[in-house]
């Protein structure tokens, strides 16, 4: 598994470590069922401090990406239903609220759209 982090970079150190090892799952590097060092193990690989990759693997696992089984370790999980799942359950809730507050089937759209460009203009 490879991951760096850069000390120079305005992401957070735990940050970077999520995105990385989500990036992992889903590329497929990291299989499902792929298990993970350990907080420690990769805290003093990466000369991190062990919070900061705990921190990575809790928010990892709160995204659906990695699902912890205590002794047995952080293991990555089937990443794509649980993100899917994540995805529909904040559309309905999106479109329940821009229906609640007025909005037009192209108004709404056109939030999300802008939305998403935002946010994917951040990756690029």
């Amino acid at each position: 598994m490879q991951i760096t982090v850069d000390p120079s970079s305005p992401v957070p150190p735990y940050e970077q470590v999520r995105t990385r090892i989500a990036e992992l799952a889903r590329s497929g590097e990291l299989p499902t069922g792929h298990r993970l060092p350990s907080v420690r193990g990769l805290a003093a690989e990466l000369g991190l401090a062990a919070n900061t990759v705990a921190r990575a693997y809790r928010e990892l696992e709160a995204d659906g990406v990695v699902e912890t089984r205590g002794r047995h370790g952080t293991l990555i999980a089937a990443a794509g239903d649980a993100a899917h799942r994540h995805a529909a359950t904040a559309a309905t809730a999106y479109a329940d609220r821009a229906h609640h507050l007025g909005l037009s089937h192209a108004e709404a759209l056109g939030a999300v759209t802008t939305a998403l460009r935002a946010a994917y203009a951040a990756e690029e």
